[in-house]
C-alpha cells in the first residue's frame, strides 16, 4: 500500500481482515501525528456503508466525530438547514483511528520513507498517494487533469463554530467566501475561496510565490482572520501547511496498470464543494478489497474493481464540476436574498430538485419561493407546475416583493407565466444554439462560449441545443450568468420530460423564460 491517508488505512485493514494470511504492508512517507489538513466530512450515506463494510472503525469514527447543522449568512440575514446526519471528525483523529484499525487487524504501517511501486516486491500494489500522486505520473493510466479558475487555501480556527457556515464577505479587492464547520470541541474548518481578480486585487500572487512548500501563508491568514472577524468570535484563523491553491480535477482513463491500482484522489478528484475526497476513498477501498475477494485473477478483479466504482465517481465528479463553477461565480449572486441563494446553491448541480429540498426545509423554500414570485407556494403537492405559471414581473434586488399591493404591474417586459411557445421570433429573439455536452458535467469552455456568443445580445436571447439532461442543465448555467451580465430577456428551452429541472431553473433565478421543445401554443403571454 502505498499511502497511509484514510483510503489507504482503511483498504489495508479490509483487506488484511478478508484475506489474514495475506501480508499487507502501508508504507506512509510522512510520521504519525504529523499529517496536514483540518476536519474531514462523513455523510450519512458514507456512514451507513462504513457500517457495513467494519462496524468497528466506524463506531470509533462517530465517537471522536462532531455533527451540526448548516447556515448560510449574507450581511445581517442567515437561513439554515438541517445536516444532522452529517458529521465531522478532525483528519488527524480520524487517522489516528484507522491507524490503529489496521494496526489491530495486523496490517504492518511503515512510516517516514518514500516509496514507488517499483521498489515493492508484492504482488498487487494499491497506489492511495493523492491527488499528486506520483505512481500515476510514472503509470499508464491516461490521467487528464483539469485546474479551476477559482484560489482557495485550508485554514482552521481554534473553536467550535456553532454551525457549518456559508459566508461571503467583501473587501476593497473583491468578495472572499468561507465554508467552514466545526469538527471537534475546540476546532472548525474555515475554507476561504476567492476568483483570480480578487486574489490578484490582495497581493496573494506574491505571497503564494514566496511561501514554502512545507510552510503556511502567514500574510493570507492574517488579511483573512480580518476580513472574517465578524464570524471567528475574536478568534484568528491557524494554518497548517496552508497556502492557496487551484482546484485540479483527476480523471484517469484506467485505473489499474499491471499489478498497480489507483486509490482515491489519486485515480479521481472531486471538488471540495461536494465534500467527497474522503468518502470516495473509502468507498473505493470497500469496492476493492470486494472485487479481490470475488476472483482470484488479479487482472479480472481489478478490472470488476473499475467496473463497479467508475460509475458513482463519475456522478460525483459531474456534480462536483457544476458545483466548482457556480461557486466560482458565487460572487454574482449576492443581489439574492439569502433564502433564494440557499435555494440557489442546494439545485446549484441539478442533485437536489426543489421539490425534495422544500420536503425537508419547507420554511426556507417557502420564503425563497415567496421572495421569488411575489406570492405564497402551495403549502402541498410539487411545487414544478406551480413555479411554471407563475408570472414574471419586475422586482428589486434583494427584496421581498410587497403581497400587500394591488395590481402589482407586471411591466413592459411581463409574462403572464413562465412558459412560452417555441417560437423565438415572436420574441424578436436571437437564438444561440449551445450543441450537445459530452459528458454530463458539461464543459467549461462550452460555458464560457456561450456566454462570450450572448454577451453583447440586449433584447432577448434564446438558448437551445442538445435535449439531453446535461445540455439542459448547461443552458441554464449559461442563462444564469447571461441573467446577471446582461440586459437581455433569456429563455431555455428544453423537452416536456425536463420540465422539472427547468422550473429548479426559475425558481433559482437562473433564466427568465422556459420553452418547452415543440410546444407553439399555451403558456404566458409577453405583456
Amino acid at each position: 500500500m502505498l499511502g497511509g491517508g484514510p483510503g489507504g488505512l482503511y483498504a489495508a485493514r479490509l483487506l488484511k481482515l478478508a484475506r489474514p494470511d495475506c501480508d499487507v504492508v502501508v508504507h506512509e512517507q510522512g510520521v504519525p501525528d504529523q499529517t496536514f489538513g483540518f476536519g474531514v466530512g462523513l455523510a450519512a450515506r458514507t456512514q451507513r456503508r462504513l457500517a457495513e463494510a467494519d462496524p468497528a472503525s466506524l463506531d470509533d469514527i462517530l465517537a471522536a466525530a462532531w455533527s451540526h447543522d448548516m447556515r448560510m449568512r449574507v450581511g445581517d440575514r442567515e437561513a439554515g438547514m438541517d445536516v444532522n446526519a452529517l458529521v465531522a471528525i478532525g483528519r488527524a483523529e480520524l487517522l489516528r483511528v484507522l491507524q490503529h484499525h489496521a494496526d489491530d487487524a495486523g496490517v504492518k504501517l511503515e512510516f517516514g520513507t518514500r516509496r514507488a511501486a517499483d521498489d515493492l516486491d508484492a504482488d498487487l500494489v494499491i497506489a492511495a498517494d493523492g491527488v499528486g500522486s506520483a505512481t500515476r505520473a510514472a503509470g499508464a493510466f491516461g490521467a487528464e487533469v483539469e485546474v479551476g479558475s477559482g484560489w482557495y487555501l485550508w485554514a482552521g480556527v481554534d473553536v467550535a463554530l456553532p454551525h457549518a457556515l456559508f459566508a461571503p464577505e467583501r473587501t476593497e479587492h473583491g468578495v472572499f467566501v468561507t465554508h467552514a464547520y466545526p469538527y471537534a470541541p475546540d476546532r472548525s474548518t474555515f475554507l476561504v475561496e476567492t476568483d483570480e481578480a480578487t486574489w490578484r486585487k490582495a497581493g496573494f500572487g506574491e505571497s503564494t510565490a514566496t511561501t514554502p512548500a512545507d510552510a503556511s501563508d502567514a500574510v493570507a491568514l492574517e488579511y483573512l482572520s480580518d476580513v472574517f472577524a465578524r464570524h471567528l468570535d475574536g478568534h484568528r484563523l491557524i494554518g497548517n501547511r496552508t497556502r492557496w491553491l487551484q482546484f485540479r480535477t483527476v480523471r484517469c482513463a484506467r485505473w489499474h496498470d499491471g499489478r498497480v491500482v489507483l486509490l482515491g484522489d489519486a485515480a479521481h478528484t472531486a471538488h471540495y464543494s461536494v465534500g467527497s475526497g474522503t468518502k470516495l476513498a473509502m468507498e473505493d477501498a470497500i469496492a476493492l478489497v470486494d472485487a479481490l475477494d470475488s476472483s482470484d485473477d488479479l487482472a479480472t478483479a481489478l478490472a470488476a474493481y473499475e467496473d463497479a466504482r467508475r460509475p458513482a465517481v463519475t456522478r460525483i465528479q459531474d456534480i462536483a464540476e457544476r458545483s466548482r463553477r457556480w461557486w466560482e461565480t458565487f460572487p454574482e449572486r449576492l443581489d439574492l436574498p439569502v433564502e433564494q441563494l440557499l435555494v440557489a446553491y442546494m439545485s446549484r448541480a441539478g442533485n437536489v430538485p426543489l421539490d425534495r429540498f422544500a420536503a425537508g426545509t419547507p420554511d426556507v423554500v417557502a420564503t425563497a419561493l415567496r421572495q421569488w414570485a411575489g406570492e405564497d407556494p402551495p403549502a402541498e403537492g410539487s411545487l414544478v407546475e406551480w413555479a411554471l405559471e407563475r408570472a414574471l414581473r419586475p422586482s428589486s434586488p434583494g427584496q421581498e416583493p410587497d403581497l400587500d399591493a394591488v395590481d402589482e404591474p407586471v411591466g413592459t417586459r411581463g409574462f403572464d407565466g413562465r412558459v412560452v411557445p417555441d417560437d423565438p421570433a415572436a420574441l424578436g429573439a436571437t437564438v444561440l444554439d449551445l450543441g450537445a455536452d459530452d459528458r454530463p458535467a458539461g464543459r467549461e469552455q462550452t460555458v464560457e462560449d456561450g456566454v462570450r456568443r450572448g454577451a453583447g445580445i440586449i433584447d432577448c436571447v434564446w438558448l437551445t441545443g442538445g435535449d439531453d439532461r446535461a445540455s439542459v442543465l448547461t443552458r441554464l448555467e449559461v442563462a444564469e450568468r447571461l441573467r446577471r451580465r446582461t440586459p437581455a430577456l433569456v429563455v431555455v428551452v428544453g423537452p416536456h420530460g425536463l420540465r422539472a429541472d427547468l422550473a429548479d431553473g426559475l425558481a433559482a433565478d437562473r433564466t427568465h423564460l422556459v420553452a418547452f421543445r415543440g410546444e407553439r401554443s399555451g403558456g404566458g403571454d409577453g405583456r
